[in-house]
């Protein structure tokens, strides 16, 4: 099958790594240096419809696989659709469950979802009412996309005001009940009627050891999870009750309002002992949830993502996985989430991917000269899978350790304490 993925990071380096191993034709645009060796990219603007549907006939794609959330938002699915081409993701009207979380939670008490209570807000009058309200600890959230970057959970009153009013300068926020608990991410492949569950996965989205410092777009992650599984009956249980309580009814509530969802919906959950709520949707694959999720996935990817495109899913053919465990720490440019200087030289990909189990994702890479450079802020994913949990992550450390790249950060407690 010609497959062309819309993107540029990891998530879609990984993607990519998972078609073609099923052998596919894969065409990436824009790709980057690290997604070159398993696809032709192409040079264009994945967050324009018109040149993206353009290069889709060019190319004759069979299957369209749109990665990150901003071409979704900007109407890359519609355009793609109206053309004939069958595209996995979401219009831009269902994209705004990621797009608005006011309007994710205004789709969750439709739906009966269980999620905290919120105020929208839009001035600074309201913001200080809702605060009061709400109370400590407070959880800001900009309404719209926010590259991982808009959250902030805080006790302090003063740094919540200060977030949400840099936030209200360019569009309304949500001021949200905290909910206490372990973050899951769970993926749900949808034909806009079918909602088939992945793998739950956890990411670890602050910047430090501890979940300290600022929010990012998510500095790692790993799969499965046992202590989740464990208190839940197993995870076929745990998955089966998120299906029926979570994303069945808010798909069944898209559909209802003209919008139906077909794509990757990303339900990022709070498990509470017995209690599983929503904190908040995606409407693509996670970032780096993907980089452990598809490579313990033992279903063929394609064919799922093409039935989903083609609305024929089949409801009992929920995909498959291996035992293994895989692991992903993300090596980040200095600065980042801040400001990042592109440029540094990143050298020992090669090392670190002769270690037996371990690949390297690029999310923010390209060729210059004779090397390689980094050009973003998340720059790489180093993955490792083994036969269990703490054997991927020695795995995944030890090739964290062969990389060198002027100024790198990362976190060195990925998966360190499953309990």
């Amino acid at each position: 099958m010609r497959i062309l993925i819309l993107g540029s990071g990891a998530r879609e380096h990984a993607i990519a790594r998972a078609l073609a191993a099923e052998g596919h034709d894969l065409v990436v645009a824009p790709g980057n240096a690290g997604i070159a060796a398993l696809a032709r990219l192409e040079p264009v603007d994945a967050a324009d419809p018109g040149e993206a549907t353009r290069l889709a006939l060019r190319l004759g794609a069979e299957l369209v696989v749109v990665g990150p959330e901003a071409p979704l938002v900007a109407g890359v699915a519609d355009a793609l659709r109206a053309q004939g081409v069958p595209v996995f993701g979401p219009d831009a009207d269902a994209a705004r469950i990621e797009g608005s979380k006011a309007f994710a939670k205004r789709i969750m008490a439709a739906a009966g979802v269980p999620t905290g209570r919120s105020v929208d807000v839009l001035t600074a009058d309201g913001l200080d009412a809702a605060l009061d309200d709400l109370g400590a600890p407070y959880v800001v959230k900009a309404d719209g996309l926010a590259a991982g970057k808009g959250v902030l959970v805080t006790e302090d009153r003063a740094a919540a005001r200060a977030h949400a009013l840099q936030w209200l300068a360019s569009g309304p926020v949500l001021l949200e009940q905290f909910l206490p608990g372990r973050e899951v991410s769970l993926f749900f492949i949808c034909d806009g009627t079918t909602a088939l569950p992945l793998s739950p996965a956890q990411d670890y989205k602050r910047l430090g050891d501890g979940d300290a410092g600022p929010n990012t777009g998510g500095m790692g992650a790993y799969s499965p999870l046992s202590w989740l599984t464990d208190r839940h009956g197993g995870e076929a249980e745990f998955c089966d009750r998120v299906r029926r309580t979570i994303a069945e009814p808010v798909v069944s509530r898209l559909a209802e309002e003209g919008t139906p969802f077909v794509g990757l919906l990303y339900c990022g959950l709070v498990v509470n002992g017995d209690d599983v709520d929503v904190i908040e949707f995606n409407a693509r694959f996670g970032d780096p949830e993907t980089q452990v999720v598809l490579p313990r996935l033992a279903s063929p990817l394609a064919p799922l993502l093409r039935d989903a495109a083609l609305g024929v899913l089949d409801p009992g053919g929920s995909p498959a996985f291996t035992p293994e465990a895989a692991v992903g720490v993300v090596l980040a440019s200095a600065g980042y989430p801040g400001a990042s200087a592109p440029g540094a030289p990143v050298d020992g990909l090669a090392d670190a991917e002769a270690l037996e189990g371990v690949h390297v994702d690029h999310a923010a890479t390209a060729e210059e000269g004779d090397g390689l450079v980094a050009t973003g802020g998340r720059v790489l994913t180093v993955v490792a899978t083994g036969g269990s949990l703490q054997e991927a992550r020695d795995r995944a450390y030890a090739g964290v350790d062969r990389i060198r790249m002027p100024g790198e950060q990362h976190r060195t407690d990925i998966a360190a304490d499953p309990r």
